[in-house]
C-alpha cells in the first residue's frame, strides 16, 4: 500500500461537492483517520437560510468556534502526525464569512479568525472538488437535509464562485499542494474506476 508523505489531507468544495463521501472512501482505502465536520450541531443553521442577513453572524461565529475547537483538539492529539483525511479545511470558514458578512461584523470576524488561525496547521495537501452549481443543487436535493431545503440557486452560485476565486489564487497555496478534481466528470462514490483515478491524482501530487 502506498505510504503518503503528507499526513494531513483536507478535501474541500462547496456544499454538496462530495467531501465527506470522498474522505470516508479514502480513509477506508488507506487505513487513515477521518476528521469530519459536525454541521448539524449549529443551532442557528435551521434559521440561516430563511433569513441570511439576520442569522449570518451568529451562524458564522458558531462555525468558527466549532471548527477551531475540533482542529485544536486534533493538533493536541497529534492526529496530524499520522495519516488523516478531513472533510474541510479551517480556511473554509473565511470563505463563507466573506460571502455573508459585511461592515463591523466582518471586521470583528476577521479579528477573531486571524488570532485563531495561528494555532491551526495548514493541510499538507488539499483536494478541491470542483462542481457545477447544477450538480451541487441536485445533490443537496437528493440528500434532503431539513436545514438545507431552503438553499437557493442564487446562494449556491455565489458560494461556488467564492470557492473558485479562493482556489484560483496561487498565493493561498504557497506551502500546500493542491489537487483539483472535476466532480461533474468523476463519480468517485458509485464508480470504482473513477475513485481509482482520484486516488492516482492524489498520490501523484503527494509525490511532488
Amino acid at each position: 500500500m502506498y505510504t503518503f508523505q503528507s499526513k494531513y489531507i483536507a478535501v474541500e468544495g462547496a456544499i454538496g461537492a462530495g467531501k465527506t463521501s470522498l474522505v470516508l472512501k479514502l480513509s477506508k482505502r488507506y487505513h487513515a483517520r477521518s476528521i469530519l465536520e459536525v454541521v448539524e450541531e449549529n443551532p442557528f443553521l435551521s434559521h440561516f437560510y430563511d433569513d441570511i442577513r439576520d442569522y449570518a453572524f451568529r451562524t458564522q461565529i458558531f462555525f468558527l468556534l466549532s471548527r477551531y475547537d475540533q482542529q485544536v483538539k486534533a493538533t493536541q492529539q497529534d492526529l496530524f502526525k499520522q495519516l488523516s483525511f478531513a472533510d474541510y479545511m479551517f480556511a473554509k470558514d473565511r470563505i463563507f464569512a466573506h460571502l455573508t458578512l459585511s461592515g463591523n461584523e466582518l471586521t470583528m470576524y476577521e479579528h477573531l479568525y486571524q488570532i485563531m488561525c495561528r494555532d491551526i496547521p495548514p493541510p499538507d495537501l488539499i483536494v478541491y472538488l470542483r462542481a457545477s452549481t447544477r450538480l451541487l443543487m441536485k445533490r443537496i436535493m437528493l440528500r434532503d437535509r431539513p436545514f438545507e431545503r431552503k438553499i437557493t440557486v442564487q446562494y449556491m452560485e455565489k458560494l461556488n464562485n467564492c470557492y473558485e476565486d479562493y482556489f484560483s489564487n496561487i498565493n493561498n497555496f504557497l506551502h500546500t499542494r493542491l489537487v483539483i478534481i472535476n466532480a461533474d466528470e468523476l463519480d468517485f462514490v458509485g464508480n470504482s474506476r473513477d475513485l481509482e483515478l482520484v486516488c492516482q491524482k492524489i498520490v501523484q501530487k503527494d509525490q511532488e
